[in-house]
Order: structure tokens, then sequence, then C-alpha cells
């Protein structure tokens, strides 16, 4: 067990190591392999794949741009699936001890969880304003306003909020990585079962109620509607109640998790 020094207990430190910390998660996965093709370059092919392959058939049936729906979907898939892959590099960091030796810093305790947070919602800040630039030459475009535009890229990072909140408590555990596998699997499943590639309406009955309670779908009409138009307050609220549920939920469950990890 690592002595624990006096540890800083100020808003400026905070906000210091918190940043400073944020800089460092940034700069080390912009040069994982595994992160870089799971938050972007995965993404962008199935955006690219999904609209050249899928793209008009789903417009036929839905009666709708298929590029309205396919661009919030892969945004928000995005996020996702990178912060399940950063995860499960924090489960190799709890076994390396690497937070156990930031732990013993004179550092501000909460800076670690808080610059965690914070690095995944700029991770997907960054990778959907590169989908959308994907999806501009493929055909996208904003019809309701620059206001508008600032919502959509920013409904990806509040959902990515409360579920990377979720994927810190999961990671901190001891059978973390194997959990997060296990969650990359569920996550994959719900890429096909949300209202990005149709309308909820078309799925089968018995399955429309999952497809329109799942976290996805409501994060999706938001950007639907903040982009082509169409209903965004209900959605929105939707999203926000999902980001708060899961921050509820699993919120204390990081913070005691990645307390006990760090200072075993």
């Amino acid at each position: 067990m690592l002595a624990n020094p006096p540890a800083e207990t100020s808003l400026h430190s905070l906000a210091t190591t918190t940043m400073l910390q944020t800089a460092r998660l940034l700069r080390r996965w912009s040069r994982e392999p595994a992160v870089l093709i799971q938050s972007l370059v995965f993404p962008a092919f199935l955006l690219v794949v999904f609209q050249w392959v899928l793209g008009r058939t789903i417009t036929l049936f839905s009666g709708s741009d298929s590029i309205y729906g396919q661009v919030p979907l892969i945004a928000l898939l995005a996020g996702m699936f990178g912060t399940l892959t950063t995860g499960i590099a924090l489960t190799a960091e709890r076994d390396a001890g690497l937070l156990a030796r930031f732990w013993v810093l004179p550092v501000h305790r909460a800076s670690g969880l808080a610059s965690r947070l914070l690095g995944e919602m700029a991770r997907t800040l960054g990778s959907t304003v590169v989908l959308l630039g994907i999806g501009y030459l493929l055909g996208f475009r904003f019809q309701q306003g620059a206001w508008s535009a600032l919502g959509f890229v920013l409904i990806p990072v509040l959902l990515i909020t409360g579920f990377a909140t979720m994927v810190i408590a999961v990671a901190v555990v001891s059978s973390g990585k194997t959990v997060l596998e296990l969650m990359s699997t569920v996550c994959l499943l719900m890429l096909f079962f949300n209202s990005g590639f149709v309308p909820t309406d078309e799925y089968p009955g018995w399955l429309q109620p999952v497809v329109r309670w799942q976290p996805m779908s409501p994060a999706i009409e938001a950007m639907r509607g903040l982009s082509e138009g169409g209903p965004v307050a209900v959605p929105v609220l939707q999203t926000l109640a999902w980001t708060a549920g899961l921050v509820a939920v699993f919120g204390w469950l990081a913070v005691r998790g990645y307390r006990r990890a760090a200072a075993e």
C-alpha cells in the first residue's frame, strides 16, 4: 500500500491538474492506433460504406435522405467505440500501477477522474467534427442555421459524458476488461437497432420499444432535427435524461472504484 501524501484541495489545483492530465491523455490517445481506429478510422469507413451501399435504398424506403440519419448514428458510434477502447486502456493502467503512482503525487485527487471525462468529451467532439466533414462530402448539409449546427456537434459530447462515466466505473474493477469487451458487442448490436437506419415505426412491433428507448435513438433524432429539421426539444430532453441517469447511477461507482484502484 502506497502512502498518501497531502493532496491539493483548491479549485485552482483541480482546474490546473485536470487540464494537464487531459492534455496528457489526448496526446497519448493520438498516438495509439487502437483509439484512432475505433474512434475515427472505422466509423469513417462505416459512414462511407453505408452511404454508398445502402444510402439510396434507405432513402427510398424511409422517404428521407439517409445521410441525415447516418451521420448522427456514426458520430455517436465513434464516441462509444472510442470510449470503450480508452476504457480498456484504463484497465491496463490500473493493472500496471500507473493510477497508484499518480495517486501519491501532491495533486488534486479528483483531477484523475475529471481529466478522463474531459478527455472523452474532447475526443468525441473532434471525431464528430471530422465525420461531419466526411458527411459534407457525401451530401450532408445543415439546413437550420449555425446555432443548430453547434447543438448538433454537442449532442454526442453530451451522451458520451454519461456513457464514459459508466465505462470508467466498469474499467476500474478487477473484471473490467472482460465486461468492456462484452459491452462492445452490445454497442455493435445497437448499431443495427436504432432510428438512424430507418424510422422506428418500420421495425417489427415487438422491437419498436427497444429501438425507440435505447440511448442512441433520441440522440439521433435530436441531431436529425438540428440538421434536416424536425422535433428537437423532446429528443434533447430524452438524451439529457439518459446522460443524467447514467451519471447518477455510475458516478459514485466510478469515484469509489477509481479511488480504490488508485490507492492499491
